[in-house]
C-alpha cells in the first residue's frame, strides 16, 4: 500500500512539474510576442465625440424631502429630490421633469415659492431626513426669477449642510428665511436659522442655539407675518452611531418677524427631560393654535390655543413619532381649524384638533413633508420616499409616482448579454 501511495505522489508530482515548465514556456513566448508587437489601436475621434447620455429609467420615484405647490396654479407643484435636483411638473404630476440640469443638482433639502409672485423660487441643498444613509449637500443656495427656468446663486456661503426649511414672507418676497441644520458629523457654528431681506443678496443669522443644535422646522404665522415659530436640534452622525437629542433642541418663538427669538420650551404644559427633534405648525384659520410634535420621554403631539403660552399633549400614539429623526412633521390644515396632518411612516389625518388619527394609504411609505393649497384644501402634494405624489381629495387617491426617474442609486453595472441588460 505504501508503494502505491508514494507512486501516486511521484505521479502527480511530475504532472505539477510539466505544468509549470509548459507555463513558463508560454509565458516566455508570450512576452516576446507583447514585445515585438509595436501597433496601436486607436479610432477616429468623431465616432465618439457625438456620443450623450440618454435617460433609460428607471422611471420611479426615490425620496423627496421638500415639496410645494402654487396657489394660483393648481397644475403646478415641485419637489426636492434628494438624489438629483429640482423637479417640477406642469400637469398635476402626470409628468415631471428636472429644471435644475446645468445649474446644481445632488441632495436637495427644502423648495418654496413664494405665494405673492409664482415665478420667485428658493432652494436650499442638502436632505434634512437623517439616517443611516444621508446626503449632504454641496451646492449652496439658489434662486429662480423666472419659475426654475434659471438660477442664481445666492449668497450665504456654507460648505457642508443640511437645509430642513425655506419659509417666504407672504407679500413681500425680498424676505426670506432659510432653517438649518448644518454639518450632521461634527459642531459648526453655521446652524440657525438666517433671514435676508434683498431677495438672499446678503444674509444674517436670527437664531442659533449652539454648535451641536441645527434649526429643524420654520413656520411663519399666516395670521400675522412678524410672528414665526422655530424648533432647533441637536443631531450628530458618526460612522457607526446617531445621536438624537440633548442641549440646545427646543422650540422658539419670534414677535418682530425673527429679528429675536424666546425659547418656550418650558412653557406651561410643555415636556421636561431630554428633547429630541420637533415641528411646529400654525393653523391659517386660527393663527393662536399650534401644534407641536416632539420627541421626549413624554413626547407626542402638543396643542396650544393661546399662541404658544400654554400645552397640552393631545396624543401620545408612537404611530406619530416612530424613528422621530426621519420624520417629524405636522402640518396644519389650511380651512378646517381642527384637522391636522402628521408625516411619518404612515400619512396620519386628524379632524378633531389633534385627539385621534386616521390612517390613509398612499402610493408609498416614508412621508416627509406635505403642502396644502392654502386656498382649497382638498388639493396637496405629499414628498415620501418615492418621490412626490399629488391628491385633489384630501389625500383619498394620489397621482403615481412611477413616472419620475429620481431614484438613488448605489451600484450600477451590465451583462454580457446581446442586447445587454442594465443592473
Amino acid at each position: 500500500m505504501k508503494i502505491k501511495h508514494y507512486s501516486h505522489i511521484f505521479y502527480m508530482l511530475t504532472l505539477c512539474s510539466l505544468a509549470f515548465l509548459l507555463g513558463i514556456t508560454e509565458a516566455k513566448a508570450q512576452s516576446k510576442k507583447s514585445k515585438s508587437t509595436t501597433n496601436t489601436v486607436s479610432y477616429d475621434k468623431a465616432l465618439y465625440d457625438a456620443m450623450q447620455f440618454r435617460l433609460v429609467g428607471s422611471f420611479r420615484g426615490g425620496r423627496a424631502a421638500g415639496v410645494t405647490g402654487v396657489p394660483s396654479q393648481p397644475n403646478v407643484y415641485y419637489q426636492a429630490v434628494t438624489g438629483g435636483g429640482v423637479w417640477k411638473t406642469i400637469d398635476g404630476g402626470q409628468t415631471w421633469a428636472c429644471i435644475t440640469d446645468g445649474y446644481f443638482g445632488g441632495s436637495i433639502g427644502t423648495v418654496a415659492v413664494a405665494d405673492s409672485d409664482a415665478n420667485i423660487l428658493y432652494v436650499a441643498t442638502g436632505e434634512h431626513t437623517v439616517r443611516g444613509n444621508v446626503s449632504p449637500g454641496y451646492g449652496g443656495f439658489w434662486k429662480s426669477y423666472d419659475a426654475g427656468e434659471t438660477w442664481e446663486k445666492m449668497n450665504l456661503n456654507i460648505d457642508q449642510v443640511q437645509s430642513s426649511r425655506i419659509r417666504i414672507h407672504p407679500t413681500n418676497p425680498d424676505v426670506v428665511f432659510i432653517a438649518i441644520i448644518g454639518d450632521l458629523f461634527k459642531d459648526t457654528q453655521d446652524r440657525g436659522v438666517y433671514k435676508s431681506i434683498d431677495g438672499g443678496k446678503n444674509w444674517k443669522k436670527v437664531l442659533f442655539a449652539n454648535a451641536g443644535a441645527g434649526a429643524a422646522d420654520l413656520v411663519i404665522d399666516p395670521g400675522n407675518a412678524r410672528v414665526l415659530y422655530a424648533t432647533t436640534w441637536k443631531i450628530k452622525r458618526t460612522p457607526y452611531s446617531l445621536e438624537s437629542g440633548g442641549e440646545g433642541s427646543a422650540l422658539w418663538k419670534s414677535t418682530d418677524m425673527g429679528e429675536t427669538w424666546k425659547n418656550i420650551s418650558t412653557n406651561k404644559g410643555l415636556p421636561s427631560g431630554t428633547w429630541g427633534i420637533s415641528g411646529v405648525s400654525v393653523s391659517p384659520v386660527n393663527n393662536k393654535r399650534v401644534y407641536a410634535l416632539i420627541e421626549n420621554d413624554k413626547g407626542g403631539l402638543f396643542r396650544s390655543d393661546d399662541a404658544g403660552a400654554t400645552w397640552s399633549l393631545v396624543s401620545a400614539d408612537r404611530n406619530l413619532r416612530q424613528r422621530a429623526w426621519y420624520y417629524t412633521r405636522v402640518i396644519a390644515d389650511t380651512q378646517l381649524e381642527d384637522r391636522v396632518y402628521v408625516m411619518n411612516v404612515d400619512f396620519w389625518q386628524s379632524n378633531d384638533g389633534g385627539r385621534n388619527f386616521q390612517q390613509y394609504d398612499t402610493p408609498h411609505g416614508d412621508h416627509h413633508d406635505l403642502w396644502i393649497a392654502p386656498n382649497d384644501n382638498n388639493r396637496m402634494i405629499v414628498g415620501d420616499d418615492g418621490g412626490a405624489q399629488i391628491s385633489n381629495d384630501a389625500g383619498k387617491n394620489w397621482s403615481t409616482y412611477m413616472n419620475q426617474p429620481t431614484s438613488q442609486y448605489y451600484r450600477v453595472t451590465t451583462d454580457n448579454a446581446f442586447p445587454y441588460n442594465i443592473l
